[in-house]
């Protein structure tokens, strides 16, 4: 019986030590992001493999940056947009990924970076107010400057990553054209002063999605820049508000695995997992964000009507200026530099 008891217990430490080795921690943006990809995606992935998955939000690199310069990380996956990732790699904060057993081949080109793999396509625009300018408000940049024309408190992003290229089309640089004026100090500033213009009318300058998302179901401001699936989860939530693709910035985030992640097995088995169609179709039910796995749309569960509300459907895609990373890759510590002086003038 002594014996029998031994074994038991042995097995018992064994199956515990396998649970804790297959577990990850996610991590993530919060919000109604955040919801939509635990319910689509973190959760259901941990399920099929078997591995627990633990969910956190941050809020943002200097958080990736402080863990993995201590030494002291305790996630294993990380959301981040990409631009942060090409910086985190830079900089030697994410582990490379195992494009061996992470399939890429149906990924939309480029999405598949070498130290983090796509998992939505989203666009920044604007939305307006319908109680404020009625169903017919304003569609274009140049009408978010349109004070005259459209009166009323705007809200605008509090950082230069995709609000120089609204303010060069807002002062009619054609789409092709936008980066090539932004690749100097010269152009930088062109976009910053057109900013300036805004400035009396930028009752908010909003620092994340969910607060954007918040001031426009609030009614605090009358337009606000943002995107777009956070409006749209707003707008189902109440939100009096409306917006359109036409002159959107296409931009995507993925997912990473921190340097020195306490469970980098398991977190690339997740991602491996969680690149698959299935999951990131499942994840437009919650949030409107384009999937960046092509065979979401073969799996038959975004409907037509659903994918053309997607910022990646084709006609979508047409009317929008694809974000360069190359550019802020080069420019962004100069760009963000002089965008920080532009709004504390």
């Amino acid at each position: 019986m002594k014996f029998k008891s031994i074994v038991l217990g042995t097995a018992s430490l064994m199956l515990a030590g396998n649970v804790l080795a297959e577990q990850v921690t996610a991590v993530s943006w919060g919000g109604s992001y955040q919801d939509a990809q635990s319910k689509a995606m973190f959760q259901p992935v941990g399920k099929a493999l078997g591995i627990e998955v633990k969910e956190e939000s941050y809020g943002g690199l200097s958080d990736l940056r402080l863990k993995v310069k201590a030494g002291a990380v305790t996630w294993d996956v990380v959301d981040m947009g990409a631009g942060t990732a090409n910086r985190a790699t830079v900089e030697g904060l994410l582990e490379p990924l195992d494009y061996d057993m992470i399939d890429k081949s149906t990924m939309v080109p480029g999405t598949a970076m070498s130290h983090c793999v796509g998992t939505i396509i989203f666009s920044t625009v604007f939305a307006y107010n319908t109680e404020t300018y009625g169903e017919d408000g304003p569609k274009s940049w140049a009408d978010f400057w349109d004070v005259e024309k459209f009166p009323g408190k705007r809200s605008y992003r509090g950082k230069a990553w995709t609000a120089l290229e609204p303010a060069l089309l807002a002062d009619g640089v054609a789409p092709e054209d936008v980066y090539k004026v932004l690749a100097s100090e010269e152009g930088i500033q062109r976009a910053l002063d057109k900013i300036r213009e805004l400035k009396p009318h930028i009752a908010v300058w909003w620092t994340s999605g969910a607060q954007h998302a918040q001031l426009m179901k609030d009614g605090e401001v009358d337009m606000s820049t943002g995107w777009n699936g956070r409006f749209d989860v707003a707008i189902k939530d109440g939100a009096k508000a409306k917006y359109n693709y036409d002159g959107g910035i296409i931009d995507f985030d993925c997912f990473g695995i921190p340097k020195g992640a306490p469970n980098k097995d398991a977190a690339m088995k997740f991602l491996a997992e969680a690149s698959k169609g299935e999951y990131q179709a499942e994840q437009t039910k919650y949030i409107t964000y384009g999937p960046t796995n092509s065979l979401a749309y073969e799996t038959g569960i975004i409907s037509d009507e659903e994918a053309k509300m997607l910022p990646s459907h084709p006609d979508n895609a047409a009317n929008q200026l694809v974000l360069d990373l190359d550019f802020w890759g080069e420019w962004e510590q100069i760009a963000s530099s002089m965008y920080q002086d532009m709004m504390t003038e």
